[in-house]
């Protein structure tokens, strides 16, 4: 309901914009969803590529007192810190185009020292895992003995991987 105290106040201010009446419950709305902070928390390598991802990664994203034109907030080592000073508008672009509106106005890069004196640079993206260990073919033949009475496929080819990993464990 409209107070009478209200319409009086605006009528003195002139026409408002819709936009500007109906901003801060967008902004709470998105906010309570997460969808700006957490898509491109998520997706960062996606978004702006992996070469770029390796060297930076997003801390935050915040708003403004208006609501609209966010500030991203991103962190990087100090050495490749002037190279994303020069890309942050095809960084904003690529964010904003996963949007499909301009949701973030500004970028700030944040510089944190490397991760220890021998590395040289923070990594951001995480190792990439070793491949597993080929069996024993002794072992994935004993495996596969086991389970070959079982009828169905995948029953017979799960048995012979928990065969496998029972028999390739070290004896206590």
């Amino acid at each position: 309901m409209a107070r009478p105290g209200d319409s009086h106040s605006r009528r003195k201010r002139g026409f408002e914009p819709a936009a500007t009446l109906l901003a801060k419950r967008i902004r709470s709305a998105g906010e309570k969803r997460g969808f700006a902070v957490s898509r491109v928390l998520t997706h960062w390598a996606e978004i702006v590529g992996e070469d770029t991802a390796r060297i930076a990664r997003p801390v935050e994203v915040k708003y403004g007192r208006e609501g609209f034109g966010a500030t991203l907030t991103v962190l990087t080592t100090g050495a490749v810190a002037p190279l994303l000073e020069m890309q942050k508008d095809a960084i904003r672009e690529k964010v904003n185009a996963c949007y499909g509106y301009n949701a973030i106005a500004r970028i700030r890069l944040t510089q944190t020292a490397p991760t220890g004196f021998a590395e040289g640079q923070a990594r951001f993206a995480p190792a990439p895992k070793p491949a597993p260990a080929r069996p024993d073919p002794a072992i994935a033949s004993e495996a596969a003995a086991l389970s070959g009475d079982v009828h169905d496929e995948g029953l017979r080819a799960a048995l012979a991987a928990l065969g496998q990993n029972v028999l390739s464990r070290p004896k206590r």
